[in-house]
């Protein structure tokens, strides 16, 4: 008794097995988190170190250069840029794929407190600032007020909402925007200096200062203490009001008392006038919510509605909020339309079937199979502690039509039987000991075909371990369900009847097709140099169709929202951003399918400038338009063109995670030259880049725009009035820098205290020539001991991994695929690079260098294992061959319609062509193993043997193609969130499948006439 016969013969335990997979896959399944993406860390660390009032050069050399320096030999670390701006030095290192955030934080940590000391004495210490997961957050809450400020909204987010927020499960971090200097733009204690009454009272800023830090200060006297009893003693050593500070006194002039009001204007103001915020063109600020990188997305962003919902009752009546931003509505909704895509799959699978036997009672049993072997599948999921994502949905898209192979071939092997003479019980232990064999080397083929792609690195392995996993979980209980429940259930479901009515009508059509197939197939055979001519063409236009289709990382998804990231002239002030960033929303508005939208201004996403403002258009949903943002993206890039106070750029977000965001092309120029030169070489390859007609917009980081004041101090002048360089230092500092002094506290939280001069007072360089300074009890001015002129120099100073730098962002016109773009960028700069100059990436540039090459190489990896496999079962290394010649029919079947410009190649399009490895190796496999036995059982030669093998399995082969090409339609009909990736991956195996399985059909037997072994030997007889 054979395997199978043992589950024919015992129904009930074929039926308890498969309803104890079922039960614990449903288990499963409701266990598991639903994400968009499988679980990654991509983790992002920012150094932020301010030293106020210190020019770009003068951060780069004293804080970013000796901080890199050390970062640098931190492990784990894959890139690290930095930008050098006045009175900031910023420097992000992007950590490796799902290292430890922890250890990236401690590292960098202990690494930075190697030169901590080192520090310029001005400067503040650096704050560390940690990113778990994509660049955009997963939600951004705006709250707005036509009546409140930014800093009044900021304060109550940052004593009621936000501490609210971080409380709701998962969240891992709630934070306020704009930043301001700490946890948002909020208040603090601004002293105005007037330098024309310091002047007169001879007050020098200096001498604020020091009274802003001696009388303000934070004390902690201790307690009393007796035998019996002790008391906290409080000392008013600080302020806490603006009467306070106003009061302060900071100079005597004999009996006089000089106070703070009479040299300065004291105000509750704010931290950073340079960045605001607006929602709908409000006054605004935003909470953006990072989840945990365990946490299920939906069930975080349900949680801080209702939370939020729950604050709402509690909000100032002037305060309002709306959400203008949140991923889990994308997630949610293409996870709508791929659970809908797995129904429609289902039923159409299910369909063709029953219009190829022509038998409900034939059909019931895939229906039974498919999703039995869909659910339990689920268990070993779980097993491997995967989630509910898109590419795990994707995946069990494609099981639907890779686990009714078995069913199929099952069924209709054991039908055939019946139709031979059998009686169902006879017939399906027959079967079953036929097509044991063939079918566990199909199953294991498909498991070797989809293991590499699951043991790959980097972003291809992050993403796609789980949807190869999940592919080959599904196939494993097929292959068991298809060894134990379908014979069982065919031997019961199937009768003996002669087929009537339309499955006679199906059966008489199928015949007749067969016959043309036997002779069509007879003359080839006779005819085979032909054949092998049109296969090795085949073969050969593989490689120059790759070549030639177009490259990107991933198609651009639909989600709903486009950016625009704006750059102004380096002297922008906060009211030139608002008036145009203003126009920007106002364009935005006239689209019909404007929903809301968001601004941030005076900001940069380096981290260094204020001259940049971002916005966002919020779409309608996508049920309720007709275009999609692929569409509209150049329709709103030529709308804001108009804005000539801004160099715009219109964008959409990565389809894939783990990219830096901004602009998709970023080309970074490095080298150990000065800036000026990479600048020149920067804006010559902008040049070529504008002229190509490739690009719909081309800018650089590195901008020599920015005017800046040289003080130059006779150090002789200074010297004979007795001023040193500290001195005039510390004099300037307080007037111009905008650093602070120290906090204080209101209401129980601590705010900045920050000196400097009135915007009147320093509005343009000559006013700086009525500073004065005191030297030998004299009031001096400034203009005294220093003159001026004018340089232009960068805003700020890149860095790329520790070398200077340019990078170039841009955006590919419409059609133009990033392969493209980031091809002709790099041949240019062959080009035209000096010696020394070197190129290399950021954000999804980089993923897409990085993975390009990747999956061709488990590509080969694959064919090579699926080799080795079939080798071993074959027992032959010649039979492999001729059942993998099929590879190159299916592949160049793909690549025709991808060269054709209906696809690129992609992260999905080049799994999907490994995924027709394993999908068109089983159609061969059939072939070759029923040739071979019907040469060793009935003593028929190769061709006769070829021939019957090719006649008999022609049914089941057209049925699992069939099935499997029909049941791609729906990926290919993909409307809607995700429809691109879903699409892309239809395509390759709709047309590779067909097309090789109708070549294969030809060039199988004639492979098998060239390379097949003659097993006439074999024969006993």
């Amino acid at each position: 008794m054979t395997f199978t016969d043992f589950f024919v013969r015992r129904p009930v335990l074929a039926t308890a097995l498969s309803l104890v997979i079922f039960l614990l896959g449903v288990r499963a399944y409701l266990g598991m988190t639903v994400r968009q993406y499988p679980k990654m860390t991509n983790t992002t660390v920012v150094v932020s170190t301010a030293y106020p009032g210190a020019s770009p050069g003068t951060v780069q050399g004293f804080l970013t250069t000796p901080l890199e320096r050390v970062i640098a030999s931190a492990p784990g670390i894959d890139y690290m840029t930095s930008n050098s701006a006045e009175g900031v030095s910023t420097i992000t290192i992007y950590m490796k794929l799902n290292y430890s955030p922890n250890a990236a934080v401690a590292n960098i940590q202990s690494k930075i407190q190697q030169v901590v000391n080192k520090l310029p004495t001005g400067s503040q210490l650096p704050v560390i600032n940690v990113t778990v997961g994509d660049s955009t957050d997963l939600m951004y809450i705006a709250f707005y007020s036509h009546h409140m400020s930014q800093q009044q909204i900021t304060d109550y987010l940052l004593r009621v909402v936000q501490p609210s927020l971080v409380s709701v499960p998962g969240v891992s971090q709630a934070q306020i925007v704009p930043a301001g200097t700490g946890a948002g733009n909020t208040f603090a204690m601004r002293v105005w200096l007037n330098p024309i009454k310091m002047a007169a009272l001879h007050v020098e800023p200096a001498q604020v200062a020091a009274a802003l830090a001696g009388n303000n200060y934070i004390s902690a006297v201790g307690r009393t203490r007796s035998a019996t009893r002790g008391e906290v003693i409080r000392a008013t050593t600080s302020l806490s009001s603006v009467r306070g500070f106003r009061d302060l006194v900071v100079a005597h002039r004999g009996p006089t008392l000089v106070r703070l009001k009479d040299v300065a204007r004291v105000t509750l103001g704010a931290e950073s006038y340079t960045t605001q915020a607006f929602f709908n063109g409000t006054t605004a600020a935003y909470i953006g919510i990072q989840p945990t990188p365990q946490a299920n997305s939906l069930t975080v962003a349900r949680g801080v509605r209702q939370e939020l919902a729950r604050l709402k009752t509690q909000f100032p009546p002037t305060l309002h909020t709306r959400v203008p931003y949140d991923a889990s509505t994308y997630i949610t909704a293409a996870l709508h339309e791929i659970l809908t895509t797995i129904g429609i799959t289902l039923l159409v699978v299910i369909l063709v079937i029953l219009l190829f036997l022509g038998s409900l009672r034939a059909a019931l049993i895939p229906a039974i199979a498919i999703p039995l072997s869909i659910i339990g599948g689920g268990l070993l999921m779980w097993m491997m502690h995967f989630t509910i994502n898109l590419l795990t949905l994707l995946a069990i898209v494609l099981a639907i039509g890779l686990v009714v192979d078995d069913a199929i071939v099952v069924v209709e092997n054991i039908h055939r039987h019946i139709e031979e003479g059998k009686s169902p019980i006879d017939a399906a232990m027959l079967s079953g000991r036929e097509l044991l064999s063939p079918i566990v080397v199909m199953s294991t083929t498909l498991v070797a075909v989809f293991a590499p792609i699951g043991f790959m690195g980097g972003l291809t392995g992050t993403l796609f371990s789980e949807f190869a996993f999940t592919l080959i979980a599904a196939v494993l209980v097929s292959m068991v369900v298809a060894l134990t429940l379908s014979p069982m259930l065919s031997a019961r479901v199937l009768t003996k009847n002669p087929p009537h009515g339309i499955a006679r009508f199906i059966d008489e059509r199928f015949e007749a097709l067969r016959a043309r197939y036997d002779r069509l197939l007879r003359s080839s055979l006779d005819y085979r140099p032909a054949t092998f001519l049109f296969a090795a063409v085949m073969l050969v236009s593989v490689y120059f169709l790759f070549t030639s289709t177009k490259q990107e990382l991933a198609p651009q998804e639909d989600q709903g929202i486009v950016f625009v990231a704006g750059v102004a002239p380096p002297t922008a002030t906060p009211r030139y951003l608002r008036t145009y960033g203003m126009q920007v929303i106002h364009d935005f508005k006239s689209f019909k399918v404007y929903d809301k939208s968001f601004m941030i201004t005076g900001f940069s996403p380096a981290g260094a400038g204020t001259n940049q403002m971002m916005a966002g258009m919020h779409l309608v949903p996508w049920n309720k338009r007709s275009i999609s943002t692929m569409q509209l993206q150049p329709l709103v890039q030529q709308k804001v063109s108009h804005i000539a106070g801004l160099q715009l750029a219109v964008f959409q977000r990565p389809s894939l995670p783990g990219s830096a965001g901004g602009p998709p092309v970023q080309f970074v120029i490095q080298g150990n030259a000065g800036y000026k030169k990479i600048d020149a070489v920067a804006d010559r390859l902008i040049g070529i880049a504008q002229r190509s007609g490739l690009f719909a917009y081309v800018a650089k980081d590195l901008r020599y725009d920015d005017p800046q004041i040289v003080l130059h101090i006779h150090r002789s002048m200074a010297a004979a009035l007795g001023l040193n360089m500290q001195t005039i230092a510390a004099n300037l500092q307080p007037l111009l820098s905008g650093n602070y002094i120290n906090r204080f506290d209101l209401k129980g939280r601590s705010y900045e205290v920050i000196p400097q001069v009135s915007d009147r007072f320093r509005a343009d360089a000559d006013l700086l020539k009525s500073f004065y300074l005191q030297a030998g009890g004299h009031m001096v001015p400034l203009s005294t001991i220093v003159s001026m002129t004018t340089e232009v120099e960068p805003q700020f100073l890149p860095q790329f991994d520790q070398l200077n730098s340019a990078t170039i962002q841009a955006v590919p016109m419409p059609g133009v695929t990033m392969g493209q773009a980031l091809s002709y960028l790099r041949v240019q700069a062959h080009k035209i690079f000096p010696t020394g100059f070197t190129i290399n990436y950021a954000s999804e540039s980089r993923q897409f260098m990085h993975t390009r090459n990747g999956l061709l190489v488990t590509f080969f990896l694959a064919i090579l294992l699926i080799y080795l496999l079939l080798a071993a079962q074959f027992e032959s290394f010649r039979d492999p061959l001729i059942v993998m010649v099929t590879v190159p029919m299916s592949i160049s079947g793909a690549l025709i319609f991808l060269s054709l410009g209906l696809g690129t190649i992609n992260i999905y399009t080049e799994v999907g062509l490994i995924t027709l490895i394993g999908l068109i190796t089983k159609q061969g496999i059939l072939i070759v193993q029923f040739a071979n036995e019907a040469q060793r059982r009935d003593g028929l030669g190769k061709r006769e043997a070829v021939e019957k093998a090719s006649s008999i399995r022609l049914r089941p082969i057209l049925m699992t193609t069939a099935a499997m090409v029909i049941g791609v339609v729906p990926l290919l009909l993909a409307t809607g969130p995700g429809a691109a990736a879903r699409f892309a991956l239809g395509l390759v195996i709709f047309t590779g499948l067909s097309l090789g399985s109708l070549f294969s059909l030809f060039v199988v037997p004639a492979m098998y006439m060239l390379l097949g072994t003659d097993h006439g030997h074999d024969n006993p007889h």
